[in-house]
């Protein structure tokens, strides 16, 4: 069975040079980008681009809605589809225009890939954004065990998480000398650290109360004084896996290494949740809360204005639209804050409308006091 083909591998390699290097796209992006020419090349067995039919785009959306997904086993969701398709919908629509290709393809072969504007909508329909309460994550951080180097790291992990609001792969870039604990800050050094878009910016603690401060706060003077680490040294070093007691590969305590990625911060996310015995929630949901309560504590534009700022965002407009959606709940407290409050005002409207009703009886002819 053949599991590829020669002229497709160079010309991809192409697309791949060019979107990393003329559309400046990150190697996650052009690897899904990858990923998806990969699913269309299985479906068509690896037939040459150049013998492309517009029919072979129309089965492959047909096959790929019935795929299942390999860890969940559902039918692939309608947004995986809708971003399979758009990659390599561009690709399709780039190599029409390349040497060798020009005229066996036209570029509107390329729109055979959209989905119906029905599934359009489903695809990119915004959902609630969930989060889960200060209550809760308090609560997790005060059930988690802090004996062992492992079980502190992991519990200050998820404090620093509650009290910078950074994205998991920050944090697992991120080295000593970024944390200012005499003024209170994060310096998210996109030199250094993974932030997104290669932003850098500052973020200072959010106001969680001293348990939660002493938590990271305590963290820190533990790899500088105990373990004696400096500033290039990992604020979240990896675990150290060696042969234990029994002959067998096991932790054993702290790598003076950085984490290879995210996976394993979402991992001791999801331990710690399910210890409490609450449903998961992953790093970045602690965004949402965070957005719930400036929303609540924000006075003043200003003051929202430096707590977008604190997240990470060059304009607020980011974090209302991406974060700021009223959750259900709330949205339906606030209504019915309004329908009574409505009400009250309509009372005394009312009342106002009776008093003066009355003083005009009282004044008119006939009706005064001699």
């Amino acid at each position: 069975m053949t599991t590829h083909n020669p002229d497709n591998e160079r010309i991809k390699r192409r697309y791949f040079a060019y979107l990393k290097e003329a559309k400046r796209h990150s190697e996650p992006t052009v690897d899904a980008v990858a990923k998806a020419l990969a699913r269309f090349e299985v479906d068509t067995r690896h037939r040459d681009f150049k013998v492309f039919h517009f029919e072979q785009a129309i089965a492959f959306k047909k096959h790929l809605a019935e795929q299942r997904g390999q860890r969940s086993g559902e039918k692939l969701s309608k947004a995986t589809l809708n971003a399979t398709l758009a990659h390599v919908k561009r690709f399709f629509h780039w190599l029409a225009g390349q040497p060798g290709y020009k005229s066996r393809l036209q570029y509107s072969d390329a729109d055979y890939f959209n989905l119906s504007d029905k599934d359009v909508r489903v695809a990119t329909a915004k959902r609630e954004q969930t989060g889960p309460t200060l209550d809760q994550m308090k609560h997790v951080i005060a059930l988690m065990p802090a004996d062992s180097e492992i079980q502190r790291r992991d519990r200050a992990l998820i404090a620093f998480t509650l009290l910078t609001g950074a994205r998991d792969s920050a944090i697992a870039s991120m080295k000593l000398k970024h944390v200012n604990l005499a003024a209170g800050c994060v310096e998210q050094d996109a030199r250094e650290v993974q932030t997104k878009f290669s932003k850098t910016f500052t973020t200072f603690f959010f106001p969680f109360g001293d348990e939660i401060h002493r938590i990271v706060a305590e963290w820190v003077a533990f790899l500088r004084e105990e373990m004696l680490w400096g500033n290039d040294d990992p604020l979240f070093p990896a675990t150290r896996i060696a042969l234990g007691p029994t002959r067998q590969f096991e932790a054993v305590g702290l790598e003076r290494t950085h984490w290879s990625s995210a996976a394993r911060i979402r991992t001791i996310f999801r331990e710690a949740f399910a210890s409490a015995g609450l449903p998961y929630f992953n790093p970045h949901s602690f965004r949402n809360t965070l957005v719930r309560l400036g929303q609540t504590v924000c006075q003043t534009p200003e003051d929202f204005k430096a707590w977008s700022q604190n997240l990470g965002h060059e304009k607020v407009l980011t974090t209302f639209l991406s974060y700021g959606g009223v959750e259900t709940r709330r949205q339906g407290e606030i209504i019915r804050g309004l329908v009574a409050s409505r009400k009250h005002t309509q009372s005394r409207f009312d009342d106002l409308v009776r008093a003066v009703a009355r003083e005009m009886r009282e004044t008119e002819p006939g009706n005064a006091d001699d």
